[in-house]
């Protein structure tokens, strides 16, 4: 069974850091593309960031690129996010998913952990 648990959320002032974490379990992690997606208060869900071990440097939303940093530890199964200069409008509930590929298309999320809310504020 496929199991993504994320945390690290919390809050946090505008310009802090928190880095999330997503201990990964029951399939091969290492060996699939895995993505932070967020959604906002009211708000639809908004894919964040990408890491696929297939190639060569992570992708980034526009908003988060120089400030959010995607990373793995494939001896722990765990995906990070070490999220810097933080703003009001990153606050959300952040979640970790596991890409779908058919051929080179990234198709989609099958798996989804519960996510955990960050919140940025003074």
């Amino acid at each position: 069974e496929v199991t993504l648990v994320e945390s690290g959320g919390g809050w946090v002032q505008p310009g802090g850091s928190l880095r999330l974490s997503c201990a990964a379990s029951g399939f091969t992690f290492g060996t699939f593309a895995m993505a932070w997606v967020r959604q906002a208060p009211g708000k639809g869900l908004e894919w964040v960031s990408r890491i696929d071990p297939y190639k060569p440097n992570p992708f980034y939303k526009d908003s988060v690129k120089g400030r959010f940093t995607i990373s793995t530890d494939n001896a722990k199964n765990t995906l990070y996010l070490q999220m810097n200069s933080l703003k009001s409008e990153d606050t959300a509930v952040y979640y970790c998913a596991k890409e779908l590929l058919k051929g080179d298309f990234y198709v989609g999320m099958d798996y989804w952990g519960k996510g955990t809310l960050v919140t940025v504020s003074s």
